[in-house]
């Protein structure tokens, strides 16, 4: 019985297992289709999303020839559905390109003078702004001291002087000896060469304009010590005005003695023409950049040293150049292109034109070929033509 009643739960066992295993895999199943269907409907969509975005490129472009084929069949729908836009006719235009650097107004005379020996400041004999002539007393040093020694020194050489003379005499006489001529000459010529030195020092100390011009400013004052080398009066000719800036080394090649520039004082609000007066061979190594120079010629009481100014120099122009607005430029890939008005049978057509373009400044562009003079180019509503478009014209 025992045996029996084993076999019978072993059994048992066996079939309760089976029954739960078909019942897993029943629950299961449909959970691991779901799955299975969920991932292959996600990649389809995409697949097809793909294709209706094709399907749609496709449509777009064969709507917009049917629909530019019945405009030109339909001369009604021409009148009731071109679209509107504004022209201008192509010109000759003076087309110039320029260079842009900040400048400073400057001077070949424009010098700082300084006292030649140390001292104090006695006398200023000048005012800002007064006029001056080349080697004008501007200051002087306090030179008492060599104005004494140099009135001494007269005394002693106007006897010596004196005592020289007689003892020439003498000797022409042939009386006294050769060494008191010779002693009398030497003293005399002793005083004369510390007399010269004691006056060229006494100049030392006279501050001189070494130029013809104007005071322009004066950085000592009555008692104050002084040394060589202080910037103490500073003396301008405004005759010889000038703006100097510094150009990079990119505009080397282009940038010559002799091109038209206009000159642009910001402070003033006031622009004048002038031309490059010269023009730096040497690269500086340090800020890669080479110095020009423009004249300035009217004007010059307005104009003051180190003033700030913007340089234009003019390094292209085309006196007879088909130009038109940057903005108006379409450009695909490898392509520019502008839209122009023509007219054909009656109709007019907006037609895509290829361009190639020159050079670009201040919003306006060259153009080297593609555009002829009398060109009906299209500058509003540009944006959605398209070859063959019907359009209605304003702007003539």
């Amino acid at each position: 019985m025992a045996d029996a009643f084993s076999c019978i739960n072993s059994k048992n066992k066996t079939i309760i297992m089976k029954i739960n295993y078909q019942t897993m895999t029943r629950l299961l199943f449909p959970f691991l289709i779901s799955g299975m269907l969920i991932s292959c409907g996600h990649a389809d969509k995409k697949a097809t999303l793909e294709k209706l975005k094709q399907k749609q490129a496709m449509l777009k472009e064969e709507i917009s020839k049917l629909e530019s084929e019945i405009s030109a069949e339909d001369s009604t729908a021409v009148t009731e559905k071109g679209k509107e836009v504004g022209i201008i006719t192509v010109t000759p235009q003076v087309f110039k390109h320029l260079i842009e650097v900040q400048g400073r107004v400057d001077g070949d005379e424009n010098v700082t003078v300084s006292s030649k020996i140390a001292g104090v400041v006695s006398r200023i004999f000048v005012k800002e702004g007064d006029e001056v002539k080349e080697g004008q007393l501007l200051a002087e040093v306090e030179n008492n001291v060599l104005l004494q020694s140099v009135e001494e020194v007269k005394t002693a050489l106007e006897f010596t002087t004196n005592l020289y003379n007689k003892q020439k005499n003498l000797w022409e006489q042939k009386i006294g000896t050769e060494v008191q001529f010779l002693s009398a000459k030497n003293n005399k010529e002793s005083l004369e060469k510390k007399l010269a030195t004691l006056n060229e020092q006494l100049d030392m100390s006279k501050i001189k304009s070494p130029l013809n011009g104007t005071v322009d400013a004066i950085n000592i004052k009555v008692g104050q010590g002084i040394m060589p080398g202080m910037q103490d009066i500073r003396v301008v000719n405004f005759n010889n005005l000038q703006v100097k800036a510094e150009v990079a080394e990119t505009y080397s090649s282009k940038v010559k003695k002799g091109n038209d520039a206009v000159i642009f004082f910001p402070d003033l609000n006031k622009e004048i023409v002038s031309k490059i007066s010269y023009s730096a061979k040497v690269i500086n190594n340090t800020t890669r950049t080479f110095t020009v120079e423009a004249n300035l010629d009217a004007d010059k009481q307005e104009y003051h040293p180190n003033m700030i100014v913007v340089l234009k120099i003019i390094d292209y122009q085309n006196d007879s150049a088909i130009v038109i607005p940057v903005n108006l430029i379409q450009q695909t890939e490898s392509k520019q292109f502008v839209y122009v008005a023509v007219n054909e049978d009656g109709k007019n057509i907006a037609r895509k034109k290829e361009i190639k373009v020159g050079q670009i400044f201040n919003g306006k562009a060259e153009i080297i070929s593609g555009l002829t003079l009398n060109d009906k180019l299209v500058t509003a509503a540009y944006l959605d033509l398209t070859d063959g478009m019907i359009i209605n014209l304003s702007g003539l």
